[in-house]
């Protein structure tokens, strides 16, 4: 695991979100704690599960045993990840990340985490108000909502920690505001 945005570690006894951005190459990952004053960023970071030269499924193995660390380290209430999307150009591309998204998912399902996926268009409405907001949108909206001097990097970073602050505004605006001030 390498670490973007860290943290001393999880509250003992918060409510935790686990955002991911899903990748065969590189799996941007996000624990936040909501708070009711906004959220705060537990630990950011990125697992690099292989070389494209690796036998894919060495890859899926290295993504879900880096998950479920990070499951136990961290004991996650929700996970919160970007829904497959696919495009008519780039059909293996979303078959990759399908295989990537399944392990990660497997992971929660074993370690009884909660998931949500939203849609790359969810995610953009819910955090700039247009789902077609730009690459600059996204990380001043990111930048702002965490407090953060700067965009976590590397973009998968970024990707993990909007993925999970919009899970914590859709669930604001289902139950109201939550977590300790």
């Amino acid at each position: 695991m390498k670490h973007a945005v860290g943290g001393k570690g999880p509250p003992a006894t918060a409510e935790l979100i686990l955002g991911i951005d899903p990748g065969l190459g590189v799996t941007g990952y996000a624990v936040v704690e909501p708070l009711r004053s906004g959220v705060r960023v537990v630990e950011a970071g990125v697992l690099r599960p292989g070389q494209t030269s690796r036998p894919l499924a060495e890859r899926l193995d290295v993504l879900h045993q880096g998950i479920v660390e990070l499951i136990e380290a961290f004991r996650p209430t929700s996970m919160a990840l970007e829904q497959v999307h696919s495009h008519a150009k780039f059909p293996r591309t979303a078959l990759l990340m399908a295989h990537a998204r399944g392990v990660i998912v497997l992971a929660a399902v074993q370690n009884r985490v909660a998931i949500h996926g939203y849609a790359a268009t969810r995610i953009k409405k819910t955090l700039t108000g247009s789902g077609r907001a730009d690459k600059e949108q996204m990380q001043r909206a990111i930048r702002v909502e965490l407090g953060l001097d700067k965009v976590p990097e590397p973009h998968d970073v970024a990707d993990a920690c909007a993925v999970a602050l919009c899970h914590c505004q859709m669930e604001r605006n289902r139950r109201g505001a939550f977590g300790p001030s």
